[in-house]
């Protein structure tokens, strides 16, 4: 099936039910439907051919989702784009995609006219909300476009979306999805979190991220998706318990925020099923002070824009541990591999480890990207032996849980010790005045890399850092303790809310020969 056709199947279970909803509209499934398919069928009176790669410059919103779905309708390509990254980022990203058309919001129509220049290969632009100097209003372009379906043929090795992986270590590189991949992730996604009723989903994440792939696999199912322009606390809070969602996804730093909001035990989160964190690991004790706010609802999965979102799954049921000493160790696994999707753990000679055993995350299956978008060195570099290669560091135990030790690259070597930085900063986390945290390797005469930790506290709380310091000897032992502490207003973060560890780590490195 192609990624459109699961849109299709929500239409048909309630064509009048609400489909998009945010601050200025409400739609039915039924009219963003027919809304998707005069944008197809304009991109198509336009020139746009089958597999043709085209971008929406939006923050959240209902008029940005209907875009997205018409690209789809008329068998473009999407490729997502966060207005939110620095302008030179964004074009490197659409001419690296070979983007030719470009619907976008009149808020960024000054980055628009800087990326007119930078990208050559972009030659229609449409304003999604209102007509300007570089490209007409939507609803003018459209036309009288047929409200009829196209039904441009596509199977399941034909190209949907490109997604940017997160370019931490370099230029961003395009991740191609084909239809096959969304229908796996897709099959996964349902059979861990089947729904029982019809769902709502708060996006408010970025929706050119996980909380807008989310969506469209939610579509399947006739859901609502209930739209906010950017993640807040009180705003999101205040949504789930007045339009009953059932369904949310919010990396971990934001939850921390919803955490720490003033009040935010004085709201009813009883309409929630799923609350889902990934994209980082997560603090054990804020985990725990998730469950007695939310309830039961907590849900991890682990993927990435190379084999997306569901190459494992820890559910409610698996988090309901507490005063079980021996299976609450469990709540710092991202779970057990999905259905779909084989995982393990792999030494740098390919040789898969046993339980309990350190090494490269590999997984294998239909989740897996087909490859990285005209890019056939890295694709060959991520894919030896046979398995896709995460970049990430793990173990797994005896019951088949992973456990995230660290990205490979934010290993520390610190007089001749590998020091993982996520399990320090799982025992700072666990500090009742600590907010977020980042530990990493600072150059170091003596150790060539010295463990330090840079912490962001909660609002008006305050801390030492040799109380930090004893606090991870006690835990962990001098070896992993940090031989040094700071503390900042904000830790640096990504447009999704990732601590920018890349940012810090420059701080202390900068003018220095290597950088480890």
């Amino acid at each position: 099936m192609r990624l459109i056709d699961f849109f299709d199947r929500g239409v048909s279970l309630d064509p009048g039910r609400v489909c998009l909803k945010d601050s200025q509209v409400s739609r039915s499934y039924a009219e963003v439907q027919r809304q998707s398919c005069r944008i197809g069928n304009a991109l198509i009176r336009d020139g746009l051919r089958p597999q043709a790669k085209a971008a929406v410059y939006s923050g959240n919103g209902a008029a940005a989702f209907e875009c997205v779905l018409g690209i789809l309708r008329a068998g473009g390509v999407w490729a997502p784009t966060n207005a939110r990254n620095a302008v030179p980022e964004n074009a490197y990203i659409l001419d690296n995609c070979d983007v030719e058309i470009l619907f976008y919001h009149s808020d960024f129509e000054a980055d628009v006219e800087e990326l007119a220049a930078r990208c050559p290969k972009i030659r229609l632009y449409v304003c999604i909300d209102a007509g300007s100097g570089r490209g007409p209003a939507l609803a003018d372009w459209i036309g009288d476009a047929a409200d009829t379906d196209p039904d441009i043929p596509g199977d399941r090795d034909t190209l949907a979306s490109i997604f940017s992986s997160g370019g931490t270590t370099g230029r961003p590189k395009g991740v191609m999805w084909t239809n096959q991949v969304w229908e796996v992730m897709l099959a996964s996604f349902f059979t861990c979190m089947p729904v029982r009723k019809p769902p709502v989903h708060l996006v408010a994440a970025p929706m050119t991220h996980a909380a807008g792939g989310l969506a469209l696999l939610l579509m399947a199912v006739g859901a609502t998706q209930v739209i906010l322009p950017r993640f807040d606390p009180e705003p999101v809070a205040r949504a789930i318990q007045e339009e009953g969602v059932t369904h949310l996804f919010l990396p971990p730093t934001a939850i921390y925020g919803l955490l720490s909001h003033p009040g935010i035990a004085d709201y009813d989160f009883g309409s929630l099923e799923y609350f889902i964190y990934a994209a980082a690991p997560m603090s054990v004790e804020k985990l725990k002070q998730c469950l007695e706010v939310f309830g039961p609802v907590m849900c991890q999965t682990f993927g990435q824009a190379e084999a997306p979102m569901l190459c494992t799954y820890l559910s409610p049921e698996e988090h309901l541990v507490a005063g079980d000493a021996e299976r609450e160790g469990r709540l710092a696994s991202c779970g057990r591999p999905t259905l779909f999707t084989r995982v393990a753990i792999m030494d740098d000679d390919g040789q898969l480890l046993p339980p309990g055993e350190r090494g490269e995350i590999v997984v294998r299956g239909n989740l897996v990207m087909p490859g990285y978008y005209r890019n056939p060195e890295a694709t060959a570099e991520v894919s030896t032996h046979g398995w896709h290669h995460t970049g990430d560091i793990g173990r797994m135990d005896e019951d088949g849980y992973l456990y995230i030790v660290d990205r490979k690259k934010d290993m520390i070597i610190s007089g001749g010790f590998n020091v993982y930085p996520s399990e320090i900063e799982q025992v700072i986390w666990g500090h009742a005045a600590v907010q977020d945290c980042a530990v990493i390797g600072v150059p170091d005469e003596k150790w060539g890399e010295a463990v330090k930790a840079v912490v962001e506290l909660k609002p008006g709380e305050s801390l030492d850092e040799a109380e930090v310091i004893a606090l991870c000897k006690a835990a962990l032992g001098s070896v992993k303790a940090p031989k040094s502490v700071e503390f900042w207003p904000t830790l640096p973060r990504s447009p999704v809310g990732k601590v920018r560890k890349k940012d810090i780590r420059e701080t202390f490195w900068a003018g220095r020969e290597r950088a480890i």
